[in-house]
């Protein structure tokens, strides 16, 4: 069992004839991601050659709707510029994608307000924006993280940071502890799949044994999802919460990284999460070491 993506997602790119969707579809195709269709307005009936060896070009359509119509796609990835990407966002959730990742960047706050209230009462789950996507190790890629520095197991990981990400994921297969699915949410103020959400999935998921969470200063989605980790999470979670030196209204990188008011603090966070008995380590180069002996004292119990 898997989390949101398996071999048998059939994905379609938004915005597949553009630079950055172009080198991440080969990217994902390489992978081993069944990507069926692309999507870009204006050019249906053309097609995306691969470059990989791949026999068969990707078909090209002008709507989401059209693609998952002919195809069976039922994951899309978002690679279109920002000023587009809100419509982008919306007619994949028009056309009852199972999963939309949306990678695009810097999108204005009030398109995400209108995305987020259109999501209401959808079958869509969201994934993003500003975010590398996620990927199912050995199965599906759905973004831009690099493949390779991950091995099929047991952790999952939901992270705001993308480098973050990549970090704590490279520190467990060193150590020969693979990943279930690793989810990178995205770090601006509004996003569709947040850290309880993710969480959620994870608890549900029989494949996951352990959660890695990477929280930042800003908001307080940290401090909901400690209280959701005490009320209904079973499993070990090691967290690390990014921008502890951060002073107070200072931007930190993401758009949603920013203290305000005495709220959204890195020790407020992570106060929170130790009294859910989260294990909280200070630096990032922990994080491998701090799941590995939550994996031995698991197995040594059992």
């Amino acid at each position: 069992m898997a989390v949101l993506i398996d071999r048998r997602s059939k994905v379609l790119i938004q915005g597949i004839t553009g630079s950055n969707g172009a080198f991440h579809a080969r990217q994902c195709l390489e992978y081993g991601t069944k990507i069926v269709a692309g999507v870009t307005p204006g050019k249906g009936g053309e097609s995306f050659d691969p470059q990989n060896g791949k026999p068969k070009p990707v078909p090209i359509f002008d709507t989401v709707e059209e693609a998952k119509r002919k195809t069976g796609a039922n994951v899309s990835a978002i690679f279109v510029p920002a000023a587009f990407a809100m419509d982008a966002m919306v007619e994949a959730i028009d056309a009852e994608m199972d999963v939309v990742v949306c990678i695009t960047e810097g999108i204005p706050a009030y398109d995400m307000v209108r995305v987020k209230r259109y999501l209401d009462g959808k079958k869509t789950r969201l994934i993003g924006p500003n975010c590398p996507g996620l990927i199912t190790p050995g199965e599906c890629k759905v973004g831009i993280m690099p493949g390779y520095i991950h091995k099929k197991g047991g952790v999952g990981i939901v992270s705001r940071s993308g480098t973050l990400t990549y970090e704590a994921v490279w520190q467990l297969t060193q150590r020969g502890i693979g990943q279930s699915t690793c989810i990178g949410i995205g770090g601006d103020p509004i996003i569709g799949t947040g850290f309880v959400d993710a969480l959620d999935l994870f608890n549900n998921d029989r494949q996951t044994k352990a959660v890695v969470m990477i929280g930042e200063i800003g908001g307080t989605q940290e401090e909901e999802a400690a209280e959701f980790i005490r009320r209904h999470v079973k499993k070990p979670v090691v967290a690390f919460i990014a921008g502890q030196t951060a002073p107070p209204g200072r931007r930190m990188g993401h758009a949603g990284a920013i203290i305000s008011q005495g709220t959204g603090t890195a020790a407020s966070k992570m106060e929170a999460l130790k009294r859910a008995k989260v294990e909280v380590v200070k630096s990032p180069a922990s994080i491998g070491e701090a799941m590995a002996k939550k994996l031995r004292r698991g197995r040594a119990r059992g």
